[in-house]
């Protein structure tokens, strides 16, 4: 499986941006997709995820209410819809694929598939 995100680039403060990652393969519908993000100098984080049917998304605490989380199995694509950006979510986003667990996990380690990670800047 392969994952390409897009959609990064400069924004100010307060403004939105919509990342996609497009995956290869016919078996999209069966993963647990998420976005995770890192600064520099920093671990990589969860930001959020969405279950194989979309019924079920989970969010990290600081993008709760800014970001949203879709999916569209036909076209075998997950979206990250960022609102209100800050400077503090300035880093690079990458996608994942979750092939082993119906679950969704925010564990780095519980995700088996990366996309290459597109770049956010947030400026004040």
């Amino acid at each position: 499986v392969q994952l390409q995100a897009s959609g990064g680039g400069l924004v100010q403060a307060g403004g939105s941006l919509r990342l996609s990652c497009a995956a290869s393969g016919r078996t999209f519908y069966t993963y647990v997709m998420g976005w995770f993000r890192q600064a520099p100098g920093k671990e990589r984080e969860f930001v959020s995820a969405i279950g194989q049917s979309a019924s079920s998304t989970y969010y990290a605490d600081s993008v709760e209410g800014r970001f949203t989380i879709s999916r569209d199995n036909a076209k075998n694509t997950v979206y990250l819809q960022m609102n209100g950006l800050k400077p503090e979510d300035t880093a690079v986003y990458y996608c994942a694929a979750d092939r082993r667990s119906s679950a969704i996990s925010t564990r780095v380690s519980s995700y088996d598939y990366w996309g290459q990670g597109t770049l956010v800047t947030v400026s004040s």
